[in-house]
């Protein structure tokens, strides 16, 4: 397990959620991001994303205007890609 950070300062929606989407592909499971990020709208939105692709919000806190968020990795990609197929199958049917 080794620890990464992203500063996701000044960006605003979507591209919180896009730059922690790419900084995860290069981690593996078990790895902690912290996020820094300045976007109100970053919590919930990071925080959906970490549910739909297997991922953990360990902690997270706000400090005057700046957002701190600890992911830890879960799945990787290809089990996250199985998992959106099955989301798909399910509300299909």
């Amino acid at each position: 397990m080794t620890y990464h950070q992203l500063d996701a300062r000044r960006l605003l929606c979507p591209l919180p959620v896009i730059r922690v989407q790419e900084r995860v592909k290069q981690l593996k499971k078990g790895d902690i991001l912290e996020i820094v990020c300045t976007d109100r709208g970053s919590l919930s939105d990071i925080s959906a994303w970490c549910r739909i692709h297997g991922h953990y919000l360990l902690s997270s806190h706000a400090e005057q205007r700046e957002i701190f968020m600890t992911l830890q990795i879960g799945q990787t990609s290809d089990l996250s890609q199985n998992n959106r197929n099955l989301l798909e199958l399910e509300t299909n049917d």
